[in-house]
């Protein structure tokens, strides 16, 4: 993981929270400038690194309210960081732990040298990431509504639905009729017209997001839905938590970051065991799964070469071994600006 490594006048630490941050200024020399409590506003901000502003980068953690400083920084060309939290082992190996502590060490792993970087995701497009995955929480939620129904009906060993109820055709209120209590009918009608509704409101923000990606990168979106399995909805996770392929030096820096590598734990040339799955985007870890299956449903050429892996690695193993040779598809083909080619992708 790389760390902020430039040489400044000043360093400011920000332990930021919804309401209140603590800021710390060191100078060049590590003597400390600035330390104050402050509410999070913008004003309070400004007027405390105000003396300092000549030479100041300002670097806070990663955690859910980054977003308005990293944009009052951009409008005040202040430089901006942000850091990883999860590397940030310095803060959470502490003995003692408080704000005021947080954000010292905050400001003097900016000046060592030793601040892990995170991605500051720029504000033009960060809002359409964010819709996009509450459009995947509501799917979620709908999911959960009909798998609710379809349990409620086996609890009562009732005669099992003949079509799925994900199609909108194939709901209607007699499904709560089939119930004898008249408290079930109320929940499953509830159900019902909670998944319609999730059905409206999933139609609005997809065709928004769409509409969106043709404006932000069409090439790119086109590019993206070559491959066999990625549709609109995976190319527009893609898109949209990637970014900026660029940002990646290697293919092994984006597999990495889309936790489709193994991490191994060695010491003394023995293999101690395998850690870090949780470590990356877990929405583009859902992406290449779910194309990773969808492929396999589209491409036959793909589905005998995994039967080919499958009898030399097993299911799970040639399963991964796909979601990886999939992303890698994606590194180059993005880079490249190249449609998708089924024989490359075979004998790569």
């Amino acid at each position: 993981m790389p760390n902020y490594n430039q040489p400044h006048q000043f360093y400011a630490g920000v332990d930021l929270h919804a309401r209140s941050m603590f800021v710390h200024v060191l100078s060049a020399k590590g003597k400390t400038v600035f330390e104050r409590d402050l509410p999070a506003e913008p004003d309070a901000f400004l007027d405390a690194v105000k003396p300092f502003r000549k030479n100041l980068v300002v670097g806070c953690e990663c955690m859910f309210a980054w977003y308005w400083l990293a944009d009052l920084c951009e409008d005040q060309r202040i430089p901006f960081v942000l850091g990883h939290a999860l590397a940030m082992k310095h803060i959470h190996g502490g003995k003692a732990k408080s704000d005021k502590i947080d954000a010292s060490k905050l400001a003097n792993m900016l000046r060592g040298g030793m601040f892990p970087l995170a991605y500051v995701y720029p504000r033009a497009k960060r809002q359409t990431r964010d819709l996009l995955r509450r459009r995947s929480f509501f799917v979620r939620q709908r999911a959960q509504l009909i798998t609710h129904i379809v349990n409620t009906n086996s609890q009562f060993n009732l005669p099992p639905f003949a079509k799925k109820l994900s199609y909108a055709a194939n709901r209607s209120e007699e499904i709560a009729e089939r119930f004898p209590d008249p408290s079930t009918r109320l929940m499953i009608g509830a159900d019902l017209r909670l998944i319609d509704a999730y059905d409206a409101q999933i139609a609005t923000l997809e065709r928004h997001l769409l509409q969106s990606a043709k404006v932000d990168d069409p090439v790119t979106f086109g590019f993206l839905r070559t491959i066999p399995g990625i549709g609109p909805i995976l190319g527009l996770i893609l898109l949209y938590e990637i970014d900026r392929i660029s940002r990646f030096p290697e293919a092994g820096n984006f597999l990495s970051y889309s936790r489709l590598v193994r991490c191994a734990h060695e010491s003394a040339g023995k293999v101690k065991g395998f850690g870090g799955k949780k470590i990356g985007n877990a929405h583009l870890k859902w992406a290449f799964s779910e194309a990773a299956c969808l492929m396999l449903r589209t491409c036959l050429p793909v589905k005998s070469w995994m039967q080919r892996q499958e009898q030399k690695r097993g299911k799970r193993k040639a399963l991964s071994v796909l979601e990886a040779k999939i992303g890698r598809t994606v590194y180059h083909l993005w880079n490249k600006q190249q449609a998708f080619d089924a024989k490359k992708f075979l004998h790569a």
